[in-house]
């Protein structure tokens, strides 16, 4: 018989809750199948078989929340194939026994083929087919290996399911407790319990608030210099990397090279002690379906902006895909959060702990800007936020930092000579 124990994570993540089991008792496994799914506060992560044989018994069911190391559910010894072949006749001869403590095993050959039955899907596809209540047998998939996807589900629930989505209520809203019995009930309301990344990030906001003297200071940046090198060099561009020319290489450039001339906003406080890291690992901000994740783009000090582009784009594909690994979400030394793209025209970002400096970009408007006493302009003009941590970041250095951001996108060629 062998335990099934919650693995090493990483090493800032001690716990995780079971979003389900994708095998149920009496199923059989082969080695490396997946068992069931597991949601951490960063990402979701699919735990494997760790030799073959049948599901004997689960500990824990879908939604509770287990440690590491902790056992969760058994499996008994297998023999491969040959194992496999005879449950079903085992199975037999205990059914025509009319002993009762038999008739569990009676159920194998049922369950077995229930288990092949049951389709293929990935994490995120499993859990929004579990929170709308959509079978996932019933989705059909252009996957060439019969793979159900995320946007399957999404497909098949605008497509096939708007009258039975409407009739039927959600599964994971949970009735009110005892306290709330008296809702008016001309005003529903409906109740959903939060992810556990959404406690999470919703904890994390507030211990920073707590913990960090966040001071924001703010400044504006003509974009029309950006804007023309992109219109220039964004066909060219295209063609030699594969790749669009975006803002963010921009920015993450100029972020870098303002990170070398302001150290202090790289670093981060640990006890009594400043940790002024001397690598530019750059975080950016993604809005991923179950809320938000800060991907890691490595060593941006050492990359040019295609390769920027590239990793920005396969990042933020990976995390609206919820397949981002642990390692690609660790480590990061300062974030760009870029509200921008949802329209925003300003706002204070909170500091993604523990960095001591986040800077926030915010959507192109085209503005009336003074070219000297006497004549106006219409600019793209964006307003820029940084947030950072008074304690150890003094006024003058925040300033200082985002009018070299300022300064640099406003003559992007020396992003050449800086970065």
């Amino acid at each position: 018989m062998a335990e099934i124990k919650v693995p090493e994570l990483a090493e800032s993540i001690s716990e995780g809750t079971i979003a389900q089991w994708l095998k149920q008792p009496g199923d059989y496994v082969e080695q490396g199948e997946f068992l069931l799914e597991l949601e951490t506060d960063k990402v979701n992560v699919e735990l494997t078989a760790e030799q073959s044989g049948v599901l004997q018994e689960v500990l824990k069911e879908s939604g509770d929340t287990v440690q590491v190391g902790e056992i969760i559910g058994t499996i008994s010894e297998g023999e491969g194939e040959g194992g496999k072949a005879s449950a079903p006749e085992a199975s037999e001869e205990k059914t025509a026994a009319p002993e009762k403590k038999d008739e569990p095993a009676a159920d194998l050959t049922d369950q077995t083929e229930t288990a092949k039955a049951r389709p293929i899907a990935s994490p995120a596809a499993r859990k929004l087919a579990r929170e709308k209540g959509i079978d996932l047998s019933e989705i059909p998939t252009g996957d060439p290996l019969g793979r159900v996807r995320k946007q399957d589900v999404e497909s098949y629930q605008q497509n096939e399911q708007p009258p039975k989505a409407q009739a039927e209520p959600k599964r994971d809203v949970q009735a009110p407790p005892a306290s709330k019995q008296t809702e008016d009930a001309a005003k529903p309301v409906e109740r959903q319990k939060m992810s556990r990344r959404r406690q999470t990030i919703a904890k994390r906001l507030v211990e920073v608030q707590h913990t960090a003297a966040m001071l924001t200071t703010f400044n504006e940046v003509d974009m029309t210099a950006v804007m023309n090198l992109r219109k220039r060099r964004k066909d060219q561009f295209l063609e030699q990397h594969d790749v669009k020319l975006g803002f963010m290489s921009f920015f993450t450039k100029a972020v870098v090279a303002a990170l070398k001339k302001y150290p202090l906003l790289n670093a981060e406080i640990q006890g009594d002690e400043l940790v002024i890291k001397k690598f530019y690992d750059v975080g950016i901000a993604v809005a991923a379906p179950d809320g938000l994740v800060v991907p890691v783009v490595r060593d941006a000090d050492r990359k040019t902006f295609a390769d920027i582009e590239k990793d920005i784009g396969e990042l933020a594909k990976k995390a609206r895909n919820n397949k981002l690994a642990l390692s690609e979400l660790q480590g990061g030394s300062f974030t760009i959060t870029n509200g921008g793209t949802f329209g925003s025209l300003l706002s204070t970002p909170i500091l993604n702990s523990p960095q001591v400096g986040i800077l926030g970009m915010h959507k192109i408007q085209l503005r009336p800007v003074a070219i000297d006493e006497e004549r106006f302009e219409n600019r793209p003009m964006m307003y820029l936020a940084l947030s950072y941590d008074h304690r150890i970041v003094d006024g003058k250095e925040a300033v200082g930092f985002l009018v070299t951001i300022k300064n640099l996108l406003e003559d992007p060629e020396q992003l050449l000579l800086e970065g």
